[in-house]
């Protein structure tokens, strides 16, 4: 029997520095092998190396290619030292954002996108420090009942901007299979011997998870578990999976992926915000053509879980 090194899909995550919805992706299309341990997907190291090779092999073939972004290294907008070359990074989660970049390469060969894995929020914050290009943001209202808008307002106030919608999605609670501990709304976190698992503050999901609390009344501190936290849909869903949680709040996908049940309860709007420059003109007409396009339509539906219905609709704008 072989004594190689292997890696669990999220050592791989934190390795390469991207989401574990992207590593499953790479998994699904055949670019990095693995191999099921029980519920676990592992991966031999010599097979990552090799994946790590044929990437490094690729970018210096296409120097457009989209790569990470250390946002301490490459400020928004910036240009490369040949002065051909523009950095677009884009910031947020969601694995249709790794396809957004592959497509606006193929637009224009002088953009080039760096990616940052960061919550809904906190991508937001970085916009108005000039540190993201594109930002991504899943963020509920309760005063409203609406998404995104209020928050991109508030935070980017003084700033001119679009809002355009990228897809929706569901939104809802990861229960252990058969629902056991019988969770159906937010107060039965509350009940007696439920354990939640959060998610870390600045996402998406997290303000959820507080708005809605906030209008049921329910405090953090008589939650079991509330302290708790995860970066990610698939690692809330998998706590819930291994049972060291009984509910967390996602979206559907990663619960297919790790096989736990889904209670759908609300429809979140995934938008994309970009300021209104000068410089961003031709980027927001390239970001509206790729999410009217059918090729990235069809893209976006064969992963599945997304409504598509109001993609590349532009839902606010400052004048």
């Amino acid at each position: 029997m072989s004594n190689e090194n292997s890696y669990t899909t999220e050592e791989i995550a934190k390795l390469l520095r991207i989401s574990k919805l992207t590593v499953y992706d790479l998994i699904k299309k055949g670019e990095l092998p693995a191999y099921r341990v029980g519920r676990q997907m592992r991966v031999d190291a010599s097979d990552l190396e090799a994946y790590k090779t044929r990437a490094k092999g690729e970018y210096r073939q296409s120097p457009t290619a989209p790569v990470q972004a250390n946002l301490l290294g490459n400020q928004a907008g910036s240009t490369s030292a040949a002065g051909s070359v523009r950095n677009i990074i884009i910031s947020g989660q969601d694995v249709s954002l790794d396809m957004l970049a592959t497509q606006l390469t193929q637009k224009d060969k002088s953009i080039r996108p760096l990616r940052s894995y960061v919550g809904s929020l906190n991508s937001l914050v970085a916009m108005y420090n000039g540190e993201a290009d594109i930002v991504s943001t899943h963020l509920y209202d309760g005063d409203t009942d609406q998404y995104n808008i209020p928050y991109v307002r508030r935070i980017l106030s003084g700033h001119r901007f679009i809002v355009v919608n990228m897809l929706s999605r569901m939104a809802g609670f990861y229960v252990q299979p058969g629902n056991p501990k019988q969770i159906y709304t937010w107060k039965d976190m509350t009940k007696p011997g439920v354990r939640m698992i959060n998610r870390e503050k600045g996402s998406g999901a997290r303000t959820l998870i507080e708005e809605q609390f906030r209008m049921d009344g329910i405090a953090g501190k008589d939650v079991r578990g509330y302290e708790r936290e995860e970066a990610n849909h698939l690692a809330v869903a998998g706590v819930v999976a291994r049972k060291e949680a009984d509910v967390g709040v996602g979206i559907e996908k990663a619960a297919n992926l790790v096989g736990v049940d889904f209670l759908p309860f609300i429809r979140e709007s995934y938008d994309l915000v970009i300021m209104k420059t000068k410089e961003n003109e031709s980027l927001i007409r390239y970001i509206v053509e790729v999410l009217q396009s059918a090729s990235f339509q069809k893209e976006l539906e064969a992963i599945g879980g997304y409504d598509l219905r109001h993609t590349g609709q532009i839902l606010y704008e400052t004048w």
